[in-house]
C-alpha cells in the first residue's frame, strides 16, 4: 500500500476505496463480537451507512461525520435511548480506530490492507 496521504484522501473513493471498505468491516467485526448483533447491525445499516470519514490535517485525526440526527434514524429494533448513543458513540471510535491501523497510522500495528 501507497503511503498515506491527506490530500489524496479529499477525493477517498477515488482513491482509498478498499481500505475504506477494510476499516468499516474491521469496526463492524469487532463492534460485532462485543455487543448485540442487532443492534450493531441496526447501526450499521440505518446510521453509519450515510456516515462521511474525513481527514483533519490539524489534529491528524479520522473523524466520522454522522447524518443528522442519528439516533432518529435507528427504526429496526427497540432500544433504549442512553444505550444506543453509547454504543454509537464507542462504533465511531472503532471506527476512526480502525481507519488510522488500515491506514498505516498506528504506531501498534502495520497496515491491513
Amino acid at each position: 500500500m501507497a503511503e498515506f496521504d491527506p490530500e489524496q484522501f479529499e477525493d477517498k473513493y477515488a482513491n482509498y476505496f478498499a481500505e475504506l471498505q477494510r476499516a468499516y468491516k474491521n469496526a463492524f467485526e469487532s463492534m460485532n463480537n462485543r455487543y448485540d448483533s442487532e443492534l450493531i447491525h441496526a447501526i450499521d445499516q440505518q446510521i453509519l451507512n450515510e456516515s462521511e470519514p474525513f481527514y483533519n490535517t490539524e489534529t491528524d485525526s479520522f473523524e466520522i461525520q454522522l447524518p443528522e440526527n442519528p439516533t432518529d434514524r435507528l427504526t429496526a429494533i427497540v432500544v433504549d435511548d442512553q444505550k444506543l448513543q453509547t454504543v454509537l458513540e464507542t462504533y465511531v471510535d472503532e471506527l476512526q480506530q480502525q481507519h488510522r491501523r488500515v491506514f498505516g497510522l498506528d504506531d501498534e500495528s502495520e497496515p491491513k490492507v
